[in-house]
């Protein structure tokens, strides 16, 4: 029998707030060991939380950024559960009431998969397995986090990857998580069932914890359906449960049976107050929310940007940013494109840099329109985008010390095409006997032996007349 994957998904993302959600303590990676932690986040008796109202904030815009509804009237409660890396034994969370409600973002092919909410709540630590003992790191108790759970609208592996890069990039460019998975500032729960094609009855549904990758989250997905649907065609019955999936064998392991809402026994939070979100709160945040990444796509398209290449600027944003800079100072935006596809890509390394571009987006425009107006060639705009980007030198250094600015010599023009055309008579012969082809040799043969110093328009003219002559 054949079926249908029925996928919904729970992501987490940490926001980018300086201190946690509930105490003063700081919020940052790769701190030492429990050094970031107070009686407040390790659940020390008499310790009271005090609510971030940044991270309150944040969640908002990551709502209003998803078109949810946002709460007026929201509150906290207990979590309670007993795991080593929760040291109160319950998370303060957010199940009555969820700050964000509703929303929802358009997948491949058009379709929109709906949130049914967004809330807020703490991290839990970081449990550290190391020569047969587990270690806890409280670093990360505490942080703040939004839950993204969507509907199970996704029908595919490919699919749902597709659609967490999609909310990645969105809460990157809203200034809400800066969706480095590698870092777990970005994790995926995924809720997998299979059932009959055609069929309207959702199956059993299992729960896979953690996923860190896209590429994670499609081969976890993958595998877990087929196992679904081989324990179906056996037979056999899906169980409730949560599972793990292993990044070297590619295969999802029980870990625990699945727990259901009253299994955590939900409460109100007696230390903290309900919130009240009014108007006024919700339209200053929404003036603060940069351009999402969807206007910017259809900004660079009236721009006369391919999709292709909007998708790769829209990758990362401080090269989006970039972009938007040069073209702002008066880049011409396909030269400023091509720009950031070849060059720029080529030498900006986004994990290594830290997501920042440390270029000035002016001194690029300048450089463009120098190629533009054939004032430095095609190599020597490589040359200037390269010393700028990795030398952090500014362009008229560069133009200076690369000797860029192109100051033509005729006579030398004409010498270095008849020294290299008499040097080579086979393939003289070759282009005069019909084989076009050869003139890209020739080009590449001038243009080593005059070093920048004449435009490749110039050199094909020559090329042309001393080719074409008796």
């Amino acid at each position: 029998m054949k079926y249908t994957t029925v996928i919904g998904l729970e992501i987490h993302a940490e926001l980018l707030t300086k201190t946690k959600v509930f105490c003063g303590c700081q919020n940052s990676f790769g701190s030492r060991v429990n050094g970031n932690c107070c009686p407040v986040c390790t659940g020390m008796p008499g310790a009271l939380p005090v609510l971030n109202k940044r991270a309150v904030e944040l969640a908002i815009a990551a709502g209003l950024s998803f078109g949810c509804a946002i709460t007026k009237n929201t509150r906290w409660d207990r979590k309670n559960y007993f795991y080593p890396d929760l040291a109160k034994a319950y998370q303060i969370s957010q199940l009555y009431a969820p700050i964000c409600v509703g929303g929802g973002i358009e997948a491949r092919g058009g379709r929109f998969i709906r949130l049914n909410r967004i809330h807020l709540e703490e991290d839990a630590g970081k449990l550290v397995h190391t020569r047969g003992n587990t270690l806890v790191d409280y670093n990360r108790a505490g942080v703040p986090l939004i839950e993204i759970v969507t509907e199970p609208d996704l029908r595919s592996a490919e699919d749902a990857a597709e659609f967490v890069e999609k909310v990645r990039r969105t809460l990157v460019y809203a200034g809400v998580s800066d969706g480095k998975m590698e870092r777990g500032s970005l994790r995926v729960d995924a809720n997998i069932s299979v059932m009959p094609e055609g069929s309207g009855v959702y199956g059993t549904r299992t729960e896979i914890k953690n996923l860190n990758s896209f590429k994670f989250v499609k081969k976890a997905i993958e595998f877990e359906a087929e196992r679904q649907a081989e324990v179906l065609n056996g037979g056999g019955r899906v169980i409730q449960e949560t599972r793990r999936y292993d990044e070297n064998s590619g295969e999802t392991f029980s870990m625990r049976s699945k727990e259901d809402a009253h299994d955590y026994r939900y409460f109100p939070d007696p230390d903290i107050r309900p919130l009240v979100i009014t108007d006024r709160d919700i339209e200053r945040v929404l003036a603060e929310i940069p351009e999402p990444p969807q206007k910017r796509f259809l900004r660079y398209l009236n721009l006369g940007i391919s999709a292709a290449d909007a998708d790769v600027i829209l990758e990362n944003k401080a090269v989006s940013d970039l972009f938007d800079g040069a073209v702002f100072a008066g880049a011409n935006p396909v030269a400023a494109a091509n720009a950031v596809k070849g060059e720029i890509l080529r030498h900006y390394n986004p994990a290594e840099e830290n997501g920042d571009i440390d270029m000035s987006a002016e001194e690029l425009a300048k450089a463009l329109k120098l190629a533009e107006k054939n004032e430095i060639s095609g190599a020597g705009l490589k040359t200037a985008i390269r010393c700028m980007l990795l030398e952090k030198m500014p362009l008229d250094g560069v133009l200076k010390r690369e000797n860029l600015i192109i100051k033509e010599d005729s006579g030398l023009v004409a010498s270095v095409v008849k020294k290299v055309v008499e040097n080579n008579p086979k393939a003289a012969a070759q282009y005069k006997n019909g084989d076009a082809k050869v003139l890209s040799y020739f080009m590449g043969q001038c243009a080593r032996e005059l070093k920048g110093g004449a435009l490749a328009a110039t050199i094909r003219a020559e090329l042309e007349r001393v080719l074409n002559s008796d």
